[in-house]
């Protein structure tokens, strides 16, 4: 079962949010993985702090479901600030950005999602805004139209993407620090699934955390997916204590592999090896061949397959490595090895 797919209702779908929102760390110290990120934004805060001035901005960057509104939230709780929080698709004029800051308060975080979503005149005023804390509110139409600065309180924007190569340098230029996430190890996601499975007073065997943690595909928001599932299966099929076998076959009904592949991952390869002979396959013709928004592949199952090594992004296409053969139980033809190099030398526009 994919990430972004789902098979309950909207008041269950309510109840697994706020769920999952009780399990998100309070603090920098109870933030697991990310050691690096977060000892930078800890250093920020603090000489913030100690100026007693609001934290610059900070940009977030990295795969779904590694913890970015965690931390904006976590950067709130910090400083001892409000949070507004809203996304970049939401902000469809300048007007509506300019209304959302001239309500903010002195110190105010200020979490805008998906930043590279936002529109372009909405994105220029923010540029104004973040550098010099006001924004030009435009009175009138035509050749009578006047600007009057409107000064703002001091904010923290906190801006988080998946794909930071889409927001304009000017942009990118104005966050104070930038925070790279990158996707977790299976030890740290065993630490996370054992708090997880504590908060929620779940009975797990240390081994059933550890298969856990190294199905969730190096991300936190998986696996604390994956450890309300099976102790949904542990307790309708079981006798509530998760054990080793629980969790074997309650990741087998989900359809998690042993590598932490779900139906979309195995559906994308199985097209791309056995339809197109490994590729190279345009990203545009993968998604019309499986019936998925080529978004969704390049965001959900794109960044892990490449990163276990089983699918490469090349100038003409996706291709099938040699582990993604292996990984359907076949293997690739004489020649495809040999031809592999000379993928990376000719572009594709369907790339």
């Amino acid at each position: 079962m994919s990430e972004n797919e789902s098979i309950l209702s909207p008041a269950a779908a309510e109840a697994e949010r706020l769920q999952e929102m009780a399990l998100r760390p309070k603090s920098l110290e109870d933030f697991t993985g990310q050691s690096r990120v977060s000892d930078q934004i800890q250093l920020l805060l603090d000489a913030a702090k100690s100026r007693n001035h609001p934290a610059d901005h900070i940009l977030l960057s990295g795969p779904p479901g590694l913890g970015k509104t965690t931390l904006a939230m976590i950067i709130a709780s910090e400083m001892n600030a409000p949070i507004r929080i809203t996304s970049g698709p939401a902000i469809t004029h300048a007007g509506d950005l300019a209304s959302i800051l001239s309500s903010l308060v002195e110190g105010e975080i200020l979490f805008l999602d998906e930043i590279h979503r936002m529109s372009r005149p909405a994105e220029e005023l923010l540029y104004l805004a973040m550098e010099d804390f006001r924004v030009d509110v435009i009175v009138g139409k035509g050749a009578g139209a006047t600007a009057i600065p409107l000064q703002l309180p001091h904010f923290t924007l906190v801006g988080a993407t998946t794909r930071a190569g889409l927001l304009p340098s000017p942009l990118r230029d104005r966050f104070g620090f930038t925070a790279q996430l990158d996707f977790y190890d299976d030890a740290s996601l065993s630490r996370i699934v054992k708090r997880s499975a504590e908060l929620l007073e779940v009975n797990i065997d240390a081994d059933a955390i550890d298969e856990i943690g190294s199905r969730s595909r190096g991300t936190p928001r998986v696996a604390n997916r994956l450890l309300r599932r099976v102790r949904d299966f542990a307790q309708v099929r079981g006798d509530g204590h998760i054990r080793l076998a629980d969790a074997q076959a309650a990741l087998a009904m989900y359809e998690v592999d042993e590598n932490g592949l779900d139906r979309l991952d195995r559906s994308l390869l199985d097209v791309l090896i056995r339809r197109f002979g490994g590729g190279p396959v345009g990203l545009t013709t993968l998604a019309m061949a499986i019936g998925e928004e080529a978004e969704t592949i390049e965001s959900l199952a794109e960044p892990f397959l490449v990163r276990m090594g089983f699918l490469a992004r090349t100038p003409r296409g996706r291709i099938a490595t040699e582990l993604g053969w292996k990984q359907l139980g076949l293997t690739p033809p004489v020649d495809k090895a040999a031809s592999l190099a000379s993928l990376f030398d000719t572009p594709s526009n369907d790339a």
